[in-house]
């Protein structure tokens, strides 16, 4: 694929929020007419904006001036650049935001022992919960924004901003499985159980549990480029051109000495700045994009600067795919999922608070997993099909990326409809399927998650952002089906776990999500920027 593919390519990232594709699902025209990439940068990224949907709100960003300057050469950049780890940003708390540091508490600890002990103690089982409320039976596209990037680029941001390993050693805290669970128990023992580890954690200085966050927490594409210094370097070629290593066919490298890495560390997986990079083929395809978009980046900034040594061509390359990633969640992805603006950006504060709140990671940035289908969509150069995958057959496979390349997902995702916002799971990530062997168990894991990390219930979430409880189930959805399903699995709203009342909350206006997930994300981002001293 020519660079300029390449660039074409990220217009279909601006499908996120494309009303024009809603009518039409013709896909935009090439929208790349110069050879430079710094204009092509404001063409794309004008386009993203173009797309935005008629909501009334305006992007926070919309007085930023473009991107790059045309032809930008390293002087327009500052003598510092980011650290790998993410310390030294702020320059007071040179560790806050830094790889390797706790989780922001946001709500009220909700521990068992107000210390430590899982929450939920006498609660239903999170799967017998999740067989009751998120059970999906039949489709249900989302009507207003056509795009599965929806989902795919929320995921790709999700892996830059937050990683919770399991405990070393592990506290085993295992789901309950309902006797004659068709999935997980179809023999009917009533014994089965989903296991189920604990997340990393610290205790701060009153002894309570405070999660891990192994990434970086800022937005600065560490999901392209790593955490530590050690995956870095490895993902680097260091041979002077400032790129990062590709294997045959312009794809990711392959894990070949063994860093950590999801399943495993095998070298028939890719290697990626996050170890969850083969999670599925559409997440691989947008890892790849922007692995590229780095090399590009660097190959032009060579032939402007050709006294840059290979550090200078790498960061400043990689300076341009962190603004690149932060344009597109700040103007398209965020203004369109919450339609509510957020506070003025008036420049960095470093009393902010940047650190991913521990709701957040646990709870409400997982509202994506309702948005997911049950097939993934390919198509070729012309919009055709050439067979949609299962969405199971796209885990940890990247045959299925070598085999066709990147480019049918990333057309796929950019004509395919997601999931509504509705609580409700498709099978391939919340049961097991005996012929695929694969299988998750999501909305009940989720749940487990969160009381596993101490969060109160969805009431007291709400009180927590400001927001006033609910007092019945009627107040909390208007979906008659799913007070029903809320009825038989709580006894009342304030038994309702965070995460299950916010992906079934109905929505704020036109937002794409209800009013406690809009004061969440509203809350994340604006800390996220304006803590954010390299913010672009």
């Amino acid at each position: 694929m020519n660079p300029r593919q390449n660039l074409c390519l990220i217009v279909f990232v601006c499908a996120l929020t494309s009303s024009a594709l809603a009518s039409s699902f013709d896909p935009p025209a090439p929208l790349i007419q110069d050879a430079d990439r710094n204009l092509a940068n404001e063409e794309i990224f004008n386009a993203f904006h173009s797309f935005m949907p008629e909501t009334g709100v305006s992007s926070s960003q919309e007085t930023v001036p473009p991107l790059l300057p045309r032809a930008a050469t390293a002087a327009i950049f500052p003598l510092e650049f980011r650290t790998i780890d993410g310390t030294n940003n702020n320059l007071i708390n040179p560790t806050l935001g830094s790889a390797n540091t706790p989780l922001l508490r946001t709500t009220t600890n909700a521990y068992g022992d107000g210390l430590d002990t899982p929450a939920g103690a006498g609660q239903r089982g999170t799967r017998d919960i999740s067989n009751l409320v998120n059970a999906q039976t039949a489709s249900n596209p989302i009507p207003k924004f056509p795009s599965a990037y929806w989902w795919a680029w929320g995921q790709f941001i999700d892996h830059d901003m937050v990683l919770t390993p399991i405990a070393v050693p592990t506290e085993t805290f295992n789901i309950p499985i309902p006797a004659c669970d068709p999935s997980f128990d179809p023999n009917c023992t009533g014994t089965a159980t989903i296991a189920f580890s604990r997340s990393t954690f610290v205790h701060d200085v009153n002894g309570v549990r405070q999660q891990v966050n192994a990434n970086t927490h800022w937005i600065d594409a560490s999901q392209v480029y790593g955490s530590d210094t050690a995956r870095a370097q490895e993902l680097r070629t260091l041979d002077g051109t400032g790129h990062l290593k590709v294997s045959t066919g312009n794809f990711l490298p392959f894990n070949v000495n063994g860093f950590p890495n999801q399943p495993d560390t095998s070298s028939t997986f890719f290697l990626g700045g996050d170890v969850r990079v083969n999670e599925n083929s559409p997440l691989t395809a947008l890892q790849t994009l922007f692995m590229r978009e780095h090399n590009f980046q660097a190959d032009g900034f060579k032939s402007r600067e050709p006294t840059l040594d290979d550090d200078g061509l790498y960061f400043r390359a990689r300076a341009v795919v962190c603004a690149e990633i932060q344009e597109i969640t700040y103007r398209d992805f965020v203004p369109g999922l919450i339609v509510a603006p957020l506070t003025p950006y008036v420049g960095y504060n470093e009393n902010v608070d940047p650190r991913i709140a521990n709701v957040f990671s646990a709870a409400a940035f997982r509202f994506g997993h309702s948005l997911l289908t049950s097939t993934v969509s390919r198509l070729d150069s012309n919009n055709r099909s050439i067979g949609a995958l299962l969405l199971g057959s796209s885990f940890f496979q990247p045959a299925q990326i070598t085999s066709v390349g990147v480019e049918p997902y990333l057309r796929g995702l950019a004509r395919q409809r997601p999931e509504e916002i509705d609580g409700l799971i498709v099978d391939a990530v919340r049961n097991f399927n005996p012929i695929l062997g694969t299988g998750f168990y999501l909305a009940a894991l989720n749940i487990q998650r969160g009381r596993d990390q101490g969060l109160p219930r969805f009431n007291q979430v709400r009180l927590d952002y400001g927001l006033s409880a609910y007092t019945s189930f009627s107040q909390l959805t208007s979906d008659t089906s799913m007070q029903a399903k809320l009825a038989s699995a709580y006894t009342t709203v304030d038994d309702i776990d965070a995460w299950v009342g916010m992906v079934v909350e109905n929505h704020q206006g036109n937002a794409m999500v209800g009013p406690t997930l809009v004061a969440i994300l509203k809350d994340q981002f604006e800390r996220l920027r304006d803590g954010d001293r390299f913010w672009y």
